[in-house]
């Protein structure tokens, strides 16, 4: 493959970002141009871990870092120093464990303190840590853990989830049979439930205890390590088979927090409302607010447990003044406070950012009214996995106390590369170099990340769909360009819910597209035509749960089709969208009884 164009020279406001971080060894050269973006802060090192606890320690120490709060209603709050000191004692149980630079671990954590304080003792050492959604069933995370080559998994004995307990232990011990690289299973102790025991099994709270000071262990002093030097992981897509891995670098990952913390905090107690596997949740909900010297809150579970009063009370409770989450989450929480009494303000709350899809203007005016009574203010990001997270944020007034972010360069362009007119519809890209992007990318499937360089040359294409307002030059986001959506903040791959589908010995075809509520987001719906042999008599009520629950254990529940209608065939005479469209309008909900049409029947129904 030819050498692919740098984008242009990035907005001088990163020196500013790059003064908030603090160099082991300071770097020569702020960005040079080059593939895949160019690099950023060259000749320089760092460590993760030490920019957000250890020199927040004189001016922070006795602060609180994190409040976290456990689905049940357990709490704990540590502070900066308590929060260093955990991290001290498990870096030096890692290095124990023969843990060094570039050894991979997996956390199969939900939102637990232990969850973060192996995320910055992983950075400590220079290891690259990828946290693996804890509600994945076995064979799903299998799949995600084969090939990642780990050499140390973190997991729970049973985790809380929407008020059940999830066995977490049991999952991965299934699970651990598609690798042979994890030497070790780091188990936190959370709900006290039974678990079997195998060889290389390490009670967490034991090993840490085992490495306090004065035990013959090796040292808890942090690694410098190159900027570029990966710090974690994440998967591209929730994907069944080979998974892409995004790189995400040192110096990259505390530049994106930083940049994206100043503008959207002015140093008040921070909620990221999100599961721990969102780019935004690790990124702009921990690091950011640890490397400014500010509160986190974490949450370990769902907002409905045990009333739906609980997002209210943990705003009140620990005074927070931003909360950043999705718009779905958003959407939950109105529909849970229609059906309150009374919906009361929130009087420490001063802003509220939505991230991960595009929001409509009654959501937000919705939660501007409801939550501040008219004070609130309000920010719409945008921004991707591989860029680090959130790019651009729009809506925010102008404020001494909030810092801009840098410019990204946003345009939106047509197929060959030519800028769009205003009202039309185009491709997202970007023309200047962004710091947070990723480093580098992993997997048998990496090569379908190069389009992203080169589809349009010198440009960074986002694969979004997106349109720029004919008046005050705003962008709409509609959508993605290629088969992955977001589903919660989460990306899904539609291409392998229809291979699932389709795997499924009674289907011949399936078909899958998005519906877009207003009041629950969005959720995947799915027609499938059965098998010429298996098209009379079957009970497609039980077959339309048994399709859904397939891919949810394959691919997670935000996977998972919220309706399944029947066809019996597929032909070519409709467009894609308009398939889609007809998926969407007639497939029924879950709750119903299935839908099944003969393709004339379907087709006639797109045009009434």
């Amino acid at each position: 493959m030819s050498e692919l164009r740098s984008l242009e020279a990035p907005d001088a406001a990163w020196e500013q970002v790059a003064d908030q971080i603090t160099f082991t060894t300071a770097y020569d050269r702020l960005w040079e141009p080059g593939p895949r973006g160019g690099s950023w802060f060259l000749g320089g090192e760092l460590n993760l871990s030490v920019n957000c606890l250890d020199r927040q320690l004189e001016a922070h120490g006795d602060q609180v870092a994190l409040h976290w709060e456990g689905e049940p209603g357990d709490r704990r709050s540590l502070t900066y120093r308590e929060l260093h000191d955990q991290v001290l004692a498990l870096t030096r149980a890692l290095r124990s464990l023969g843990l060094g630079p570039g050894d991979r671990v997996g956390l199969h954590l939900g939102w637990l303190p232990e969850t973060v304080v192996a995320m910055l003792a992983c950075a400590r050492i220079g290891a690259v840590h990828t946290v693996l959604p804890a509600p994945l069933p076995a064979e799903a995370l299998a799949d995600r853990l084969a090939g990642m080559g780990l050499k140390v998994l973190f997991t729970q004995d049973g985790a809380w989830r929407h008020g059940t307990v999830l066995p977490l232990k049991a999952r991965a011990d299934e699970a651990l049979s598609a690798t042979e690289s994890v030497q070790h299973t780091v188990v936190v102790r959370r709900t006290g439930m039974d678990v079997p025991w195998y060889e290389g099994d390490r009670w967490y709270h034991d090993l840490v205890a085992a490495s306090r000071p004065g035990a013959a262990t090796g040292g808890d002093e942090p690694l410098p390590v190159p900027s570029a030097h990966p710090v974690c992981t994440m998967p591209q897509a929730n994907r069944r088979g080979e998974p892409i891995l995004i790189q995400h670098g040192t110096a990259a990952a505390l530049a994106a927090s930083i940049a994206v913390h100043r503008q959207l905090s002015s140093g008040g107690v921070f909620w990221c409302a999100a599961d721990i596997t969102w780019v935004a949740t690790q990124f702009h909900g921990i690091y950011g607010p640890l490397a400014c010297g500010d509160t986190a809150v974490m949450f370990e579970g769902t907002l409905d447990i045990p009333t739906h009063e609980r997002a209210w009370q943990i705003v009140q409770r620990y005074d927070v003044e931003t909360v950043l989450t999705s718009p779905s989450v958003a959407r939950t929480i109105r529909g849970w406070a229609r059906s309150m009494p009374e919906v009361s303000t929130m009087p420490s709350l001063r802003r509220m950012i939505t991230a991960g899809e595009p929001v409509e203007d009654e959501l937000s005016e919705w939660l501007v009214q409801a939550l501040g009574g008219g004070q609130l203010e309000f920010g719409d990001a945008w921004g991707q996995l591989e860029l680090g997270g959130i790019v651009r944020l729009v809506g925010l007034p102008d404020a001494p106390s909030l810092v801009p972010l840098p410019d990204c360069g946003l345009d939106i362009v047509d197929r060959t590369g030519s800028v769009v007119e205003d009202g039309s519809p185009g491709e997202a890209v970007l023309r200047r170099s962004w710091a947070g992007i990723a480093v580098g990318v992993e997997g048998g499937a990496a090569s379908t990340s190069d389009a992203r360089w080169t589809r349009h040359p010198g440009l960074y294409a986002t694969g979004d769909r997106a349109a720029r307002e004919p008046t005050g030059g705003g962008v709409t986001f509609l959508g993605r360009t290629d088969d992955v959506v977001t589903i919660s903040g989460q990306l899904v791959s539609l291409g392998e819910v229809r291979e699932v589908l389709a795997e499924h010995p009674y289907i011949a075809a399936a078909d899958v597209a998005v519906r877009k509520d207003p009041s629950a987001g969005r959720r995947i719906v799915a027609a499938v035509a059965l098998k010429r042999e298996f098209a009379t008599g079957a009970d497609l009520d039980a077959l339309s749960v048994e399709l859904m629950d397939n891919v949810r254990e394959m691919m997670g529940g935000l996977a998972r089709p919220r309706a399944v209608l029947f066809l019996d065939r597929f032909g070519d005479d409709l467009s894609r969208a308009q398939r889609a469209q007809a998926i969407v309008t007639l497939a029924t909900e879950d709750r119903h009884a299935p839908t099944a049409l003969t393709w004339e029947q379907f087709v006639a129904a797109v045009g009434q």
